[in-house]
């Protein structure tokens, strides 16, 4: 599943778009089917939160994963290893012998926009929980915007790429476990400084690891505290652990909010006082 880290570090991998001239530009979205990159150069590649921005001369091509998205690189010609109609973004790379093509499969958003626009687009997020300046001033930003409504789930706040970009499901689920709450306390009601210390702490300690890893052991099936391990035992307590669902327009979410799931301990995260998990089937 696609968080901050799994961006950041496919920003990493096409850092040798940088300095390179565009042969080729294919967006098969129709609204920016007549996006053209042909002649420029790649000026950089970065990202933020769980957004993707790379620029072409003064205009940008910003992409974003959500669920299913992935970028592929090939020799030009080389056969593609996903299925010609997933892909969104097709752009060829000067390069010898022969050009490289970047392949974006699946993309959940496509945009393309001048480079003066990038800071209204990008406007409306909270602070990048892995950008290199978060103690400077990202961590009091994304504080202050957490505290702002004491009444909402903590979980629900985690999420909200508005308050802080880049944490994601996973990574929700393992700092909510670490700091001992469950997701549906209030923001109020919790310590959040720590709870967003500890998401900025697990999350900059993967940041270059291709396996995500909150319990410190990189043996399979024992990387995760509670994500992904319904009815399993508790790596502290041994309690089985529980899941439910959290947020959404339909529990009074906010416009927009997608309702997800959520594991936790019953014993080491004990649920606040009136809770009432609901059922999942899956």
């Amino acid at each position: 599943m696609p968080e901050g880290d799994s961006v950041l570090q496919l920003a990493q991998r096409l850092q040798f778009m940088s300095g390179r001239e565009v042969t080729q530009t294919s967006v098969r979205v129709p609204r920016y089917a007549l996006a053209n990159f042909d002649g420029l150069t790649c000026e950089r590649v970065w990202p933020y939160g769980k957004h993707l921005f790379m620029q072409f001369g003064e205009e940008i091509l910003h992409t974003h994963l959500k669920m299913e998205g992935t970028w592929a690189i090939h020799y030009a010609g080389d056969r593609w290893r996903k299925p010609g109609h997933s892909a969104r973004v097709v752009l060829r790379l000067a390069h010898q012998p022969r050009d490289i093509e970047v392949v974006g499969h699946w993309l959940g958003m496509v945009e393309v926009y001048p480079l003066s626009h990038y800071w209204d687009r990008i406007g409306h997020l909270g602070p990048d929980i892995l950008a290199d300046d978060w103690d400077e001033w990202g961590r009091q930003e994304a504080l202050s915007r957490l505290l702002e409504r004491p009444e909402r789930s903590i979980g629900a706040a985690l999420l909200d790429q508005k308050i802080v970009a880049g944490i994601g499901n996973e990574y929700r689920a393992e700092a909510c476990f670490i700091a001992g709450v469950h997701p549906a306390a209030n923001v109020g009601d919790v310590d959040a400084e720590r709870i967003l210390d500890i998401s900025r702490k697990i999350m900059w300690a993967n940041r270059n690891s291709p396996i995500r890893v909150t319990t410190g052991v990189k043996r399979a099936g024992e990387t995760s505290y509670v994500f992904g391990r319904y009815r399993r035992p508790c790596r502290r307590c041994g309690e089985k652990i529980e899941k439910s669902v959290l947020g959404g327009v339909d529990a009074g979410g906010d416009e927009g909010e997608l309702e997800r799931i959520i594991w936790w301990c019953p014993h080491c995260q004990p649920a606040p006082e009136g809770y009432v998990p609901l059922p999942v089937d899956f």
